[in-house]
């Protein structure tokens, strides 16, 4: 008898065939992570892209960025990450375009434009999707990260990641991870992690760029929004902010915020936690929630048109710092099993 863990496998095999029979059919291919990409992004990219350059020689390959903003800096420091490019200077019209790390077209932003205009499109992802907007999509939603999937992919097609390219997924999995602390950290994100050191991935190199080279001006925000850390329902949300003057007063770029909801995070007692970012002028948000349960947090990034991992996720929201607080902290707040009316924000 075939069991269902047997039919998924089978499935997964075939739809792998079938990404690979179009990678080869294309010569012309564009490979696409998230807007405000993050570790597993650009990893993801790297990894996959480099991967397919070194095997397939002849074929013209883009790794494209979703936004017209430079590559962070603290990941700079990836193999490749200087043939990235922005999709709105990419004119091709490729034969297959390669979505990574991405649940929704919207959140490829301007790189959407370059599927649409792909002949083929293909997805691979570990988020939960409403719906697929893919020809074939390798959705693993139980991998800790994407760069485990394009990592179990690669080595499926014969193609093996060494050294810089393996550090590249590596840095995807251990930053998507939070240094392998947060809940998804499980025996098969640890099995990937040593299959990518054992093919010459450097894990000292991951900590060293992403979190242990902060700019003093970072630092000097950080401590800015550690002391506005509040906690409600009875200490079980917890939340803090930067607005957009914070960041130009201490020499702060937006892309080197992402860890600062990992400081709300850390406060004992706390389930689930809130962190917003001013942008335009503050009357815009950008939000990353997590929970240190549990608890989905998704849910809440998507009503405001966000997404995620139940444990990890975000989104954008046209409104200011404190009305964005006004409507994120009474659904927290029910999402722990408190009363949303006892919810008073404090700035």
């Amino acid at each position: 008898m075939t069991n269902s863990a047997d039919l998924a496998s089978c499935e997964s095999a075939d739809i792998q065939r079938r990404i690979l029979e179009l990678i080869e059919g294309a010569s012309s291919i564009a490979i696409s992570g998230h807007t405000s990409p993050d570790g597993d992004a650009l990893g993801s990219v790297l990894g996959l892209g480099l991967s397919l350059m070194k095997f397939f020689p002849n074929k013209d390959i883009a790794l494209l960025l979703a936004d017209d903003d430079p590559v962070p800096r603290i990941y700079r420091f990836m193999e490749g990450s200087d043939r990235l490019v922005p999709a709105s200077a990419y004119t091709g019209n490729p034969d297959l375009f390669i979505s990574v790390d991405v649940p929704v077209v919207e959140r490829l932003n301007n790189s959407a434009e370059v599927l649409r205009r792909s002949k083929h499109v293909v997805c691979f992802d570990h988020h939960p999707a409403r719906e697929e907007f893919a020809e074939l999509s390798l959705r693993r939603v139980e991998a800790a990260a994407c760069a485990m999937i394009i990592d179990r992919f690669l080595d499926n097609c014969g193609i093996v990641a060494r050294d810089g390219v393996a550090t590249c997924l590596l840095c995807g999995l251990v930053t998507d991870t939070g240094r392998f602390q947060y809940q998804n950290a499980d025996a098969a994100a640890f099995h990937a992690a040593s299959r990518l050191v054992a093919h010459g991935a450097d894990p000292a190199r991951v900590a060293l760029e992403v979190y242990q080279s902060m700019r003093v001006e970072f630092l000097h925000l950080k401590s800015i929004v550690m002391g506005r850390i509040k906690t409600v329902a009875h200490g079980r949300v917890a939340y803090s902010y930067a607005y957009q003057s914070d960041l130009e007063a201490c020499g702060v770029t937006s892309d080197e915020c992402d860890g600062l909801v990992d400081v709300v995070r850390s406060v004992m007692g706390v389930e689930v936690c809130l962190f917003l970012k001013g942008i335009e002028g503050d009357t815009k948000v950008r939000g990353n929630l997590r929970s240190k349960g549990d608890l989905n947090v998704s849910e809440i990034a998507a009503a405001f048109g966000g997404g995620g991992h139940s444990a990890a996720a975000g989104f954008s929201n046209n409104g200011t710092i404190l009305e964005t607080l006004t409507v994120a902290l009474p659904m927290l707040a029910e999402l722990v099993g408190e009363d949303p009316a006892s919810v008073t924000v404090e700035l």
